[in-house]
């Protein structure tokens, strides 16, 4: 008898670069998202983007609005809307610190990156954001470039 050597998962791992240009994160926070089975199954396609996504509370829950989840290419009648709103799972305790934090003016709730944890579950990294200004993001700028040309002298 052969032994079967466990199968390594693929790597999921969506980021959403353009969060952390825009905004300064104050505070992460690691949900679930309910999906359905056509949507995991594109997710572990990396078929799946989390540009100008947010999250919003609606009767207490928070959902994510905005996330393109790409269709399954082998799913019938039974595929997913691209764009559906899709609930996030966290702790009532999590929820209520979010929930008055996002009361504040200047305040959001974005999701930052998406990924396939150890179980096999899909999991959404959001973050509670303060919009950055415009001179904060050119000093982003300018710090990458002063990194890259350090990275560059000392490589030579």
């Amino acid at each position: 008898m052969k032994d079967k050597k466990p199968t390594k998962p693929t790597q999921v791992n969506i980021r959403n670069k353009r969060a952390s240009f825009d905004y300064e994160f104050v505070e992460t926070f690691t949900a679930g998202i309910v999906l359905t089975g056509t949507e995991i199954k594109s997710i572990r396609e990396t078929r799946a983007s989390l540009v100008d996504t947010y999250c919003y509370f609606a009767a207490g829950e928070l959902w994510v609005k905005n996330m393109h989840i790409a269709e399954y290419s082998y799913g019938s009648y039974n595929n997913h809307a691209t764009r559906r709103e899709r609930k996030l799972l966290l702790t009532r305790k999590e929820l209520r610190k979010l929930q008055q934090a996002e009361k504040t003016p200047g305040f959001t709730i974005i999701p930052t990156r998406m990924f396939i944890n150890e179980k096999g579950l899909c999991k959404v990294a959001i973050a509670l954001a303060k919009g950055k200004k415009e001179y904060d993001k050119r000093q982003s700028i300018k710090e990458k470039d002063d990194k890259r040309e350090m990275a560059r002298m000392f490589k030579v």
